[in-house]
């Protein structure tokens, strides 16, 4: 534990979900005061925080409500020191069949946060963004001076709350931190993730079925991820700075599958489910972080390996069968 985080009172959106709730278990057990965010629902449920032990959940202040409500976010904001922004629509399938909502969610959303930062005069906001926006890599590793070539509405609603985030660093001296975390992966995630998606098929037979196998990517293990949050919000050189969160390794997701049936000890049968598939022009090819900057402003790396990471991950998939569904397609 450091001594930075026991004297802070710690807002983070999005907390029901997968890095939110990893973080927010991070959070506590450093100290910190940790307001949770999250989405309403009438069964009274707060998401993976659900999954957290009973002492975490205790020590939460937990929030239930629609990150488009502007008066309860700025009500949330109040007397915090750090917000930590990841509440956003992220699964890019259903981008495609409900765009107005990731309007609506993620820019509008993140523009709410950015308005209560301000007037409530926090010292930093942590806002995430993805490495979608930078489109299929144009050079690798991908650096934060890579253009920006959003290519589903997914990514061009992450472009815009990450554009607000700047505008308000540049217009108020909001001390706004862009961490831009590359495909991150492990326990808790949902099975509209690639690696969920594998390891759920493949734990309950030998047939995945998958929209690609060639595109490449940077799987970075969620404690590694939360571990570049804290350090972000920790320094004060990325204060107005953008920093790619990531391992500078690529994999291709068909050697993915061989990583999880060597794993299972399962001849894995891949066939094509053009329900997951993105449309050709939409497909990221290469995505894989240049991560130096991150290293240089926060001293942050990765120390988890990919081999690691997913026997860790599919150890707990297969503990935690019961919560996924590998018979049914998911956005």
């Amino acid at each position: 534990m450091t001594e930075f985080w026991p004297a802070k009172r710690v807002l983070v959106t999005g907390a029901g979900g997968f890095i939110g709730s990893h973080l927010v278990e991070r959070l506590v057990r450093s100290g910190a005061s940790v307001r949770a965010f999250v989405r309403y629902n009438s069964r009274n449920d707060w998401g993976l925080l659900e999954l957290l032990d009973k002492d975490t959940r205790a020590a939460l202040d937990v929030v239930c409500g629609d990150i488009r409500d502007q008066a309860l976010v700025r009500q949330s904001a109040q007397g915090c020191n750090i917000i930590f922004h990841l509440a956003a629509l992220i699964a890019i399938p259903y981008s495609y069949i409900a765009p107005e909502s990731f309007v609506d969610t993620n820019a509008r959303g993140t523009l709410y946060v950015l308005q209560a930062s301000l007037e409530a005069g926090v010292e930093r906001v942590v806002h995430t963004s993805t490495s979608e926006v930078y489109g299929t890599a144009r050079y690798a590793p991908i650096d934060e001076q890579h253009p920006l070539r959003p290519q589903s509405p997914y990514a061009a609603t992450k472009v815009a709350a990450d554009k607000l985030a700047e505008s308000f660093y540049c217009s108020y001296e909001l001390p706004v931190s862009i961490v831009r975390p590359f495909n991150t992966y492990g326990p808790r995630q949902s099975a509209r993730a690639v690696i969920p998606t594998i390891a759920v098929q493949a734990l309950a037979g030998s047939v995945v079925r998958l929209g690609t196998l060639d595109t490449t990517r940077d799987m970075t293990y969620v404690e590694d991820t939360v571990e570049g949050f804290l350090k972000v919000a920790e320094s004060p050189k990325t204060v107005g700075e953008v920093v790619n969160l990531g391992t500078a390794t690529g994999v291709t997701i068909e050697e993915l599958v061989s990583k999880v049936g060597r794993m299972l000890a399962k001849d894995l049968r891949v066939e094509l489910d053009t329900l997951r598939a993105r449309p050709e022009k939409s497909e990221v090819g290469t995505l894989i972080a240049d991560y130096q900057k991150a290293n240089r402003l926060a001293g942050w790396a990765p120390r988890v390996g990919l081999d690691e990471g997913l026997q860790g991950t599919v150890l707990w998939l297969q503990r935690n069968l019961d919560r996924y569904k590998p018979d049914v397609h998911n956005i």
